[in-house]
């Protein structure tokens, strides 16, 4: 559903525990920002751990100041009273600049995001959006790891949200054309009915906004930087296994303030997203580890991670909309089939380095369409007929098609102004020190040999056992 946020006429009253849920649900998603950042930073190789763990941080720094100065105004400031968007793309970037007119008296203004007088103060609202926000850019980080500038991917992660993320934020969640408004694409296809498309798009929590969208981006990005040297040939094995389990273990944690939390209300609808949620993680957790062992031998730690962020990723959408039966299935066919996807890289040539397209982009493929087949009282295998799955195969090509040619605009600019690649030296003995003039560990022989390139057997073997390393979150 899209949210209102329209003041009240009357002078409202806070709801207190909307309000407490919301102040938890916020501070649990930005958990995942560095969460993140652990899970990233166990995958790759010693060297440039720092420089992975940098990418989380800084994205954080940059994303968070331009979203008060004009993300949230771009995707949620035609809401407000006397707001306008453009052609359902993107809303009036000053209207709400630097938050203006949210703050009155050195008070925030209540809104009531759907309309049933539960009224919480905007100010969280805008601070929950914003660590959705930080988490999608984040995501993209995994995918150029071990090769590029720092400063590059600071002024990526600024032009990116401002380009790309505010602009889908807005069409799915800001009335926009993927939305369920009468001038969304989905009311263009089946009609509306005052006001609201008679076929409501199914993205509870980001599946467009956030996986899809980061997901092309990470591949796009990984085409425009090019390949790391050594990649098929040397083994790059994940550098700390236990530190990745623990950051699966605080996505897991986090994510449940991502989905319970956007129904912006501790109610019934809430609880069941937490138990949608947990259903298909588990499911996929063991989906994914069914395929390693019937195609390689084992069922691994790394495995077991990425199939949990895999299970995330795909009931991220579709999380209000299936029973915990339905979440099962989604989960369990959302983990076999990324764990597939994370070897396509070595088919087609192109250096995923921590597997973003195999986990984020094809669950959050299988969630968001998925949805039209689990839905309890649209998707097709329910009786409720082609047109909720035809929606949501519309609103993922439409989230794949703009996240990825903008985002390849983008990438090109950066590459002909500043340059994407550190040099093949700083590559060869690690980012960390000349990116950061820090190590993560005092090791001898650090620049290469064990502690360097790896050693040892992949944890995925999709391909080759000396090639792979683990997937992302």
């Amino acid at each position: 559903m899209t949210p209102a946020l329209l003041p009240a006429a009357d002078t409202p009253t806070i709801n207190e525990a909307a309000t407490a849920f919301m102040l938890v649900a916020a501070s649990m998603v930005l958990l995942m920002t560095p969460g993140l950042a652990l899970f990233y930073g166990g995958m790759t190789r010693a060297k440039s751990v720092l420089n992975m763990i940098m990418m989380s941080f800084g994205a954080m720094g940059v994303v968070g100041v331009i979203y008060i100065l004009w993300g949230y105004s771009m995707s949620f400031g035609n809401l407000q009273d006397g707001g306008s968007d453009l052609a359902g793309i993107i809303a009036n970037p000053f209207h709400l600049f630097g938050l203006s007119g949210i703050f009155e008296d050195g008070a925030t203004r209540l809104i009531d995001p759907f309309g049933v007088q539960v009224f919480i103060p905007e100010s969280i609202y805008v601070g929950f959006q914003l660590t959705f926000a930080v988490i999608t850019v984040a995501l993209i980080s995994g995918a150029i790891a071990d090769r590029v500038k720092f400063s590059t991917w600071l002024v990526f992660a600024g032009i990116w949200a401002t380009v790309v993320y505010f602009p889908i934020a807005h069409m799915v969640w800001g009335g926009g054309l993927l939305s369920g408004s009468e001038n969304g694409l989905s009311a263009k296809l089946f009609g509306a009915t005052d006001g609201v498309a008679n076929v409501l798009p199914i993205d509870f929590a980001g599946g467009t906004v956030v996986h899809i969208n980061a997901g092309i981006a990470g591949l796009v990005l990984a085409l425009v930087v090019g390949k790391r040297l050594g990649f098929g040939t040397t083994a790059m094995r994940p550098q700390n296994v236990p530190i990745v389990m623990l950051g699966a273990g605080l996505l897991w944690f986090g994510w449940f303030g991502f989905n319970a939390g956007s129904e912006l209300a501790a109610d019934g609808l809430a609880s069941t997203v937490w138990l949608n949620t947990t259903a298909a993680t588990c499911a996929a957790m063991l989906g994914w580890l069914l395929v390693e062992k019937i195609r390689d031998g084992h069922a691994t730690s790394i495995g077991a991670a990425s199939g949990v962020v895999a299970g995330l990723v795909a009931i991220t959408p579709a999380c209000g909309a299936l029973s915990p039966v339905g979440s099962l299935i989604l989960g369990a066919v959302a983990g076999g089939l990324a764990a597939l996807a994370v070897g396509l890289k070595y088919r087609l040539g192109y250096d995923d380095s921590l597997d973003v397209v195999g986990v984020h982009l094809v669950a959050g493929l299988w969630g968001t369409v998925g949805a039209g087949l689990l839905s309890t009282s649209t998707g097709l295998f329910y009786g409720g007929g082609p047109r909720q799955l035809v929606v949501q195969v519309v609103i993922a090509v439409a989230s794949l098609l703009v996240s990825g040619i903008l985002t390849l605009a983008i990438g090109l600019a950066l590459k002909a102004i500043m340059g994407w690649r550190v040099s093949e030296d700083v590559e060869s003995d690690g980012i960390d020190q000349s990116e950061h003039g820090e190590s993560a560990y005092e090791l001898s022989g650090f620049g290469g040999g064990r502690f360097g390139t790896g050693s040892a057997v992949s944890t995925h073997s999709a391909r080759p056992a000396k090639t792979t390393e683990g997937a992302s979150a």
